[in-house]
Formats: C-alpha cells, structure tokens, sequence
C-alpha cells in the first residue's frame, strides 16, 4: 500500500505530525492550514487514510485527527526511502514488547534490519516511569517516547560500534526507526546446547564487566537481547535502557544483569555459578588499571543524542578499526537478497530522485518544524536564474504524469479509475455553479391551477 499513497497523503501525514506537537487530537483547520490544501481535498484526503488506518479520528469529546503507528511508520519508511537507506521491506522478523522488526533491502540489494519501536502497549505500559525519556517532562505522546528511545538507540550502538563493541552495524535512523546490518546469529534463548558453554560463560562475564568499565550499565542483559552464532561469538542487541556506572540505580541493574546469564545457565545448560562479578569491585579493578577504552561515560544522553544526530547529518563517518579480530562480525549479510524474506519494494513506480524532491518540507510547509530535521513532502520547481532560458515543457505529457500525486503504476490491464486532483475538483465546483437551477414550468403550471380551482370551489 506504501506504493500507492500519493502526495496530498503524505501532506496530509506531515500535517498531521505536525499537529500533534501541542495538540492529542489535531482539529482539521489546523491540518488545512499545515498542508495547503483546500478544505474539500484535505477532507477527502483524511477519509482516505482513516479508512487505510494511517490516522485515527475522534469526533465524541473533541473533532480531532491522530497519527497512527502505521502512518508514523509511512512517514519513516519515506525518509529513508528519499535517502536512499532501504528500497524494499520484507516480512516481520520478531516481535518484542517495546519494538517490531523486520527484514529490509538496502541499496546494493544486501539484507538489513529494520527495527521500529512501538512505545505504549498494554505488556509495557510503565515505560514512563522505569525510563528517563521524558526528563523533566510530564506528559508526552507514545509516538514521541518511541522517537526519543530510536535515537538513543542510534546513538549508543554508534558509540559502542566505534569503540570495538560486538554490537551490529547502525545504519540510519529517522522518527521512530532504527535500521543497523542484519546479523546472523540465534538469540540466546533459542539454545539449547552449547559445545563450549564454559567459554561462552566467561565472554558474557567479561562483556558485561568490560561495559560497566566503559561507563555505562546495559540493564537488559539477558537471553533474549544476546545472540550466539556457529561459533559462539556473542552479540548485544538493544539498548535503549542503557544508564551511565554513576546512575542512582546502576548497581542494581548491574546486579540484576550478572543474575540473569547465571540463572540462564544453570536452568538451561546445569552450570552452577561459583563467583560472579560484582559492581563495586569492577569499578574498583577500573580505577586502578588503565583502560585503552575511550567510549564516553554518557552522563547525558540528550548531548550524546545531539552530537550523533549532527554528525550523521554533516555526513562524517570514522574509520572503523578492523584490526579487532575477537570484536569483529560474526557474519557478513548475503550479497544478494533469499526469495523467502518477502521483499516488497518501496520505489516502484517513483525513481529516488523523485521521491527525494517531494520530500522537502521548505515549499510545502514553509520550512522546517521544531525541532525536526526529517521532511516528508512536496517540492516546488526552482526559477531560472537571469539571463537563462526556461525550459521548454514537454506537451506530449498527459495530464495524469503533470498532475500532482499521480504516479504511473502498472496495473496489470486492469482499468483503475483516475483520482481526481485538486485543480480539477475546484474547476468542477465552479461549472457547477456557473449553471443555473432550471426552473419546472409544468411544475408550476399545475400548481397555480390548483390553486385556481380551489378558490373557485370556495366562492
């Protein structure tokens, strides 16, 4: 369906965003108003995605529309789509109580994961007061709690990924979705044997102790956020709950992350664990050796945030060190994309040059949001400069390749009915109105002699 939304959609989505910064439920003049378009269009429009459930409606206590998940992820998938991150999505690889993730396509066709955050359901409710998203914030929307945990995210893994981490790749992040290279690997609790479960013991111990000397605390260091693959390398996954050693809580969650490989182990595999790690001694052992580590102590996320979201905007990739043999990729993603992943492609249709003008909100929107640097919409043609030529329109083009929002689609044969523009619904309206009601003059012939005859009858 993603192929098929058009332009004055996607307006409509953005607008609707938009709204939602200081509004639960977005009234339609103010959507009229964020999108430019006419009132019978933007109508139409919102009908149009409440029925493909991009946005929600809510006409009891207050007229309002809302964003819905499946249109935030639109909203995102365009993006990355315009830059060029992903050109296909496949099918759902898992599902988690904070997050959904699927197959993806990259540009050169190699396998990747898109993972989208889904904040605010029913097994996970008490996010707003386990996390520190919200600061000194009170309320806020799921939808924003969703974006605030992918860019902590983002950022974390990038951290870690250019210190030596065995974390996946990150690839790209926008709104709410985070994309990093598929690993090919079995989580943890999927195992139910191990030929060497003693070393695999000894590397979790170890990563777990070498991020607390890092500065920071996991706080979900279990089964389920840990992969092995065919020759045992380890790789964390997840890390939007992560905290900074100098947390009020740190020394619990370390705890509590320690118990959770010993309690794994010796349900699954029968190891009892003699000696663990314990908090205050590894933070003991690291002030007294010297660690090589130059990861940051992220004592504050909000900074960390910014500074990747400005590097990653200004286009500057490190260099990786490679020479890290015991810290490298357990696989390298296929070349070419397998059959049974359900790629649908996301540019069919539209090339990405295309789908990179229309997502431009300066014309459209008359520039940026607060606060958002992702656009979703839009372009207008750029004037010629003094002293050059215009260039000569093409009048072989029909209507439905000059119109806005159409896209040449190859139906197959079958006749699909042509959506009407904006332009042509206003230049309707006015015919209509230019024409005159026809008065029925039979009509009212039979009715004055009616009336002439019941006078008679009264006299």
């Amino acid at each position: 369906m993603f192929r098929y939304i058009t332009k004055e959609e996607f307006r409509v989505l953005t607008a609707v965003e938009m709204g939602m910064r200081n509004h639960e439920h977005v009234p339609a003049p103010l959507i009229e108003s964020i999108s430019k378009l006419s009132r019978s269009l933007c109508y139409k429009t919102l009908q149009t995605l409440l029925r493909n459930k991009l946005v929600g409606h809510d006409g009891q206590s207050y007229d309002g529309w809302r964003l819905t998940y499946h249109g935030y992820d639109f909203l995102a998938l365009r993006a990355l789509a315009a830059r060029g991150t992903i050109t296909a999505v496949g099918r759902r690889l898992g599902v988690g109580k904070e997050s959904d993730v699927h197959y993806a396509q990259g540009p050169d066709g190699e396998v990747v994961a898109l993972k989208l955050h889904r904040l605010g359901r029913i097994s996970f409710r008490a996010i707003k007061e386990k996390r520190d998203y919200l600061r000194h914030r009170v309320h806020a929307s799921w939808m924003y709690m969703a974006k605030l945990a992918a860019a902590k995210e983002f950022a974390y893994m990038k951290a870690l990924k250019d210190e030596g981490f065995p974390v996946p790749s990150p690839i790209d992040q926008n709104r709410h979705v985070v994309v990093m290279s598929f690993v090919h690997a079995t989580p943890l609790f999927q195992i139910r044997s191990l030929q060497h479960p003693h070393q695999a013991l000894e590397r979790l111990m170890r990563l777990v102790v070498r991020l607390l000397r890092a500065g920071i605390v996991h706080g979900d260091f279990n089964e389920f956020n840990l992969m092995l693959d065919k020759d045992e390398k380890i790789t964390l996954i997840d890390f939007p709950q992560i905290v900074y050693n100098t947390h009020p809580n740190a020394e619990e969650f370390f705890d509590r992350d320690v118990r959770s490989i010993v309690e794994f182990f010796r349900k699954r595999l029968n190891i009892e664990v003699q000696e663990w790690p314990i908090f205050q001694e590894a933070l003991k052992d690291e002030r007294e050796a010297s660690s090589d580590l130059q990861v940051p102590s992220f004592k504050d996320d909000a900074l960390l945030v910014a500074a990747h979201e400005q590097s990653r905007a200004r286009g500057d990739e490190e260099p990786q060190d490679d020479d890290d043999e015991d810290v490298e990729e357990t696989f390298q993603p296929p070349s070419r994309v397998a059959d049974d992943q359900g790629f649908q492609g996301l540019l069919d249709g539209v090339s990405r040059e295309t789908l990179q003008e229309d997502c431009q909100l300066d014309e459209v929107l008359g520039g940026r949001g607060p606060g958002e640097d992702d656009a979703v919409v839009g372009t207008a043609r750029p004037e010629p400069e003094d002293g050059e030529e215009k260039p000569a329109e093409d009048e072989s083009e029909s209507e439905e390749e000059e119109a806005p929002g159409q896209l040449n689609v190859n139906t197959g044969g079958r006749r699909v009915r042509k959506r009407q523009t904006a332009k042509e619904a206003r230049a309707n309206l006015q015919k209509q109105q230019k024409k005159p009601a026809k008065a029925n003059n039979q009509k009212c012939k039979d009715t004055r002699r009616a009336k002439a005859e019941i006078k008679e009858w009264l006299s």
